[in-house]
């Protein structure tokens, strides 16, 4: 827990790390994420849900569970970069198309992500979608 206040804003990232590992990963003392852009532990949880991830939130933090095989589904980056790019990767591992609403937000931090995926990675599936607001 002592070093997630350096790392906080790559626990999506981290967790899809997590999802292709093997076994069981808590992230703790992250509560800090309930404040960023969204409750990043509650999107989180969400979204990578919807792609078949065993992800469940906690108080402070996250429980998630390695080895499961992610499928394709429609997600949202919720207009937040680090969710975009996160959810954009793990489309990568998902069997069948994976819609990411808003992935362009994350233009914020990395220009062209979504254009370099897609050009590197035609055959994840991935395709964007405008957020609906």
């Amino acid at each position: 827990a002592e070093l997630i206040p350096r790392l906080i804003d790559e626990v999506p990232a981290l967790t899809v790390a997590a999802l292709l590992a093997e076994g069981d990963t808590a992230i703790r003392g992250a509560g800090e994420l309930r404040v960023k852009e969204v409750d990043r532990i509650a999107a989180v949880a969400e979204e990578f849900g919807r792609l078949g991830a065993a992800v469940s939130a906690t108080e402070d933090g996250l429980r998630i569970r390695g080895g499961a095989r992610l499928r394709g589904a429609a997600v949202s980056s919720r207009g937040d970069h680090r969710m975009a790019m996160s959810l954009a990767v793990a489309a990568l591992f998902a069997d069948g198309e994976t819609v990411v609403r808003d992935v362009a937000c994350a233009d914020t931090s990395f220009p062209g992500f979504a254009g370099l995926l897609a050009r590197t990675a035609p055959e994840c599936g991935l395709r964007e979608e405008a957020d609906r607001g």
